[in-house]
């Protein structure tokens, strides 16, 4: 019955649910994981980087934590070709305030536009949505220090929490299982 509904990001199943959206979530399940610690004084960003085939090099463009500007850096989940592209967008978001108002843009200014280009992804005929996550790490001048977190169909919002992305589906880390 999904196969009718599955073809184009833009077609609704009759339970309201967007396959393609779905399909991309599912992408970043099998992903390595990612993890942000907000703390008053700063934040941490870790990944885990996952090799998933031994015939497949570990080269430059499969990081998993990429540094957008001085104030921003990111975590990715999911398709590493879908997160450069991503990337290259958030680098250029950054820049173009910077030259417009020649101060470090704010990072929910840079998250919110990116997650509208994600949005219109899960729309518009004859694209996909973005097989990828992130976790966004930052300071600005207007709020300190900030963790953001997005997913593939553009929402995003402020963590004040841990946040991990796993590949087990349905299992969250609780406070007890932390071992500092």
């Amino acid at each position: 019955m999904a196969r009718r509904y599955d073809t184009r990001a833009t077609i609704f199943s009759p339970e309201g649910r967007l396959y393609q959206v779905e399909y991309a979530l599912e992408a970043i399940s099998h992903a390595g994981a990612s993890l942000g610690i907000l703390a008053e004084n700063g934040v941490v960003l870790a990944g885990e980087k996952r090799n998933i085939s031994p015939l497949l090099d570990d080269v430059k463009y499969s990081e998993k934590i990429y540094k957008i500007h001085d104030d921003l850096c990111c975590s990715v989940s999911g398709i590493t070709s879908d997160a450069n592209i991503l990337i290259n967008e958030l680098r250029m978001i950054g820049q173009r305030y910077l030259l417009t108002y020649q101060e470090p843009a704010p990072i929910e200014y840079i998250v919110s536009r990116l997650c509208n280009i994600k949005q219109a992804y899960t729309q518009f005929g004859g694209k996909r949505p973005f097989g990828v996550s992130f976790l966004y790490m930052g300071w600005d001048k207007h709020y300190g220090y900030q963790l953001y977190q997005s997913d593939p169909s553009g929402n995003y919002g402020l963590l004040l929490f841990l946040q991990v992305i796993v590949r087990i589906e349905h299992q969250y880390l609780t406070r007890t299982e932390i071992q500092l």
